[in-house]
């Protein structure tokens, strides 16, 4: 894609999504971090049902620390991977409390740290809650920037490279929502809905699926 392109289709996207948000659901950073961690291999529909009730109760690290492995098993054990990701989340929450004040810190460096927490899930706390310009690249940006031609890389990172140095202002922010949302409901992996995509024209995938399959609602 030329700079032109890039610029109107995120300006397309912004049109139809003026304020993109992540579906996770959480009430303050921490609880923003435990629900990031909690998604990893798992859909947010799947994390907001197991953490409606966990959240409801656990505001804090401390709190969560008190509630302890065995507790909070009761309440993740809907999710995928449960039994590491209580260990993690224990664990990120000592780690809050001991070398942070109960704090989440707002540094990359310093979140990747924490136990659970690697490079995708810091970018997502830095945007969504420290308004940061970070791009998270899980399989739907990573889908969508090879396909669309917006952004091809070999692995995540180096798709996060290229967002990074191709996303123009004043779409920096958002970039990563609306990509998600994009790969999530539109850009699908098996059957990309090309006939109702807004900037299909703009993208470089050879096999587009312009016309609706037959039975499809």
């Amino acid at each position: 894609m030329t700079k032109d392109q890039i610029f109107e289709f995120f300006r397309r996207l912004a049109e139809d999504n003026p304020d993109p948000q992540t579906e996770l659901e959480f009430g303050n950073a921490y609880q923003l971090v435990v629900a990031v961690a909690l998604s990893a291999q798992a859909t947010d529909v799947g994390v907001n049902k197991a953490t409606r009730a966990l959240f409801a109760k656990v505001k804090t690290p401390q709190q969560m620390i008190a509630l302890g492995e065995d507790g909070l098993k009761e309440y993740i054990k809907t999710i995928g991977l449960f039994n590491s990701k209580t260990k993690n989340v224990i664990a990120l929450s000592h780690m809050l409390v001991d070398d942070y004040g109960g704090e989440v810190p707002d540094s990359r460096d310093e979140l990747v740290k924490l136990p659970g927490v690697g490079r995708k899930t810091a970018n997502v706390v830095l945007n969504c809650w420290f308004h940061q310009e970070t791009f998270a690249v899980d399989t739907h940006i990573f889908r969508v920037g090879n396909r669309t031609g917006l952004a091809k890389g070999k692995t995540p990172e180096q798709v996060e490279a290229k967002l990074e140095k191709r996303v123009p202002e004043p779409f920096r922010l958002g970039a990563h929502h609306w990509l998600i949302l994009h790969g999530r409901y539109v850009c699908k992996a098996r059957t990309p809905e090309c006939w109702r995509c807004k900037v299909a024209d703009l993208c470089s995938y050879r096999k587009k699926v312009l016309e609706k399959p037959k039975g499809r609602g």
